[in-house]
């Protein structure tokens, strides 16, 4: 949840003028290059379960198209996302594509692997919902935050927020169900997180240069603007990867003991700690108009109880 929620930190650092379709493509670079430094390290040390090589050669196809799959998956709902800020603003993107992909991932991966008490599970669910609703009011109360949404804007929304709901069960998928057990033809998290990258990285190839050609807002992008580009602004893209890909290895390793639904689920409350980052970093919301404060204070509380209700349900 802080690896997913701080990675966008490093989006705001880059020049002004650097596009996101140009910072996806350092982005994507840091995912695959975290996931090969994880599996080459942590996933081929100690001495239960499987090493990384040992578990690439046992792997079976259907384990390894479900990874793949899922970085496909992701790595379109994540485009499909970023084109969404850029034309409907931060409000709209994140109450209704981050807001849909929470419930939608949530209850996907539930009933594949119905594990948690529902009574809590769900409700804590509905108060992240209810803080990333106020979290986008607090943006809108902003000058020029309540600017009129296109209808496209708010399309791609929903679309990223119905793909980004359906990536995460198919990796959970590829992995065996006991950490110390491994089963012949699946795979370990380390190994599952590369297949999943390359997935993310393939498909970028082919999804990046046409969002770049035919984008979404504003004109199109050349390759020779990303060659242009400054070292920190590279570095600060792979960077961004890096920490979102250990988020990622986090999250999965998580599921073990906590289930997918509630992994996810707690993922999924780094759109807050966005916030928060946005909130007390980065100054946002300085001379924001009356009433912000008590929204916000409002969405911190929304926030840490259903934190604790999704905790709580496993």
């Amino acid at each position: 949840m802080l690896c997913w929620g701080s990675w966008s930190n490093t989006q705001k650092l880059v020049n002004a003028n650097w596009r996101f379709e140009l910072f996806c493509w350092d982005f994507v670079n840091g995912i695959l290059l975290a996931a090969l430094i994880l599996a080459l390290t942590l996933g081929s040390f100690g001495e239960q379960g499987r090493s990384f090589l040992v578990d690439i050669q046992q792997s079976d196809s259907k384990s390894i198209f479900s990874a793949i799959s899922g970085g496909v998956i992701f790595n379109a709902a994540n485009l499909l996302f970023m084109a969404a800020i850029s034309i409907a603003g931060i409000s709209v993107a994140f109450s209704v594509g981050a807001g849909l992909s929470l419930v939608l991932g949530v209850v996907v991966n539930y009933l594949d692997s119905p594990v948690g008490d529902t009574i809590l599970l769900f409700p804590g669910v509905a108060l992240i919902i209810v803080a990333i609703s106020l979290n986008a009011r607090a943006y809108t109360k902003m000058p020029g935050g309540a600017a009129a949404v296109s209808g496209k804007g708010l399309l791609l929304s929903i679309c990223s927020g119905l793909l980004m709901g359906l990536y995460y069960k198919y990796v959970a998928n590829a992995m065996f169900p006991d950490p110390l057990k491994p089963l012949s033809g699946m795979l370990s998290p380390y190994t599952a997180i590369c297949f999943f990258s390359g997935g993310v990285f393939l498909s970028n190839l082919v999804l990046n240069p046409l969002m770049m050609a035919k984008p979404f807002a504003g004109s199109p992008v050349s390759f020779s603007e990303y060659f242009g580009g400054s070292l920190k602004d590279h570095l600060l893209g792979i960077s961004g990867g890096f920490i979102w890909c250990i988020g990622m290895l986090f999250s999965i390793i998580a599921s073990y003991k906590a289930g997918a639904a509630i992994s996810y689920g707690l993922g999924s409350g780094a759109i807050v700690v966005a916030s928060i980052w946005g909130i007390f970093f980065w100054k946002e919301f300085n001379g924001a108009p009356k009433g912000t404060q008590l929204t916000l204070n409002v969405m911190l509380i929304c926030f840490l109880v259903g934190l604790l209700l999704i905790v709580f349900a496993r």
